[in-house]
């Protein structure tokens, strides 16, 4: 077994497709619309859909007057080779950030940020670097 999708709701799915295909480097793995349930759905993530986690991206089309994320919603995790670097690059780009980069702990090297996609959702931006 393995997780195969993790789905969030979206105001405008075009508006989050673009973003984690252009500011995070996903691929457009695949969409669909579903009339009799109301819903435009887009997959996104890091290669082909059947071998790795996918973001599914739903956007209702009568949506809620409002969406509320909740008080248990966290964050989804994105390895990345260098947070600094990539974090630099997102600035440029006028991305939101939750948390600047920061070392995880003063004995390890590792960086960690947060940002915020369109609809507000937090995205940890993580690295593993081997340190002694």
């Amino acid at each position: 077994m393995k997780i195969r999708h993790t789905m969030i709701r979206v105001k405008t799915l075009q508006r989050s497709v673009e973003f984690y295909t252009q500011h995070l480097g996903m691929d457009l793995m695949r969409t669909r619309e579903n009339q009799a349930r109301g819903e435009r759905v887009a997959y996104v993530g890091y290669g082909e859909e059947d071998s790795n986690h996918a973001l599914e991206i739903v956007e209702m089309m009568n949506p809620p007057t409002e969406y509320v994320h909740g008080n248990t919603y966290g964050h989804i995790a994105i390895l990345v080779d260098d947070v600094q670097e990539m974090s630099n690059r997102l600035k440029r780009s006028n991305i939101e950030f939750a948390h600047e980069p920061h070392q995880t702990r003063p004995d390890n090297p590792n960086m960690i940020a947060f940002i915020k996609d369109p609809d507000g959702y937090e995205i940890e931006l993580t690295e593993r670097r081997k340190f002694k």
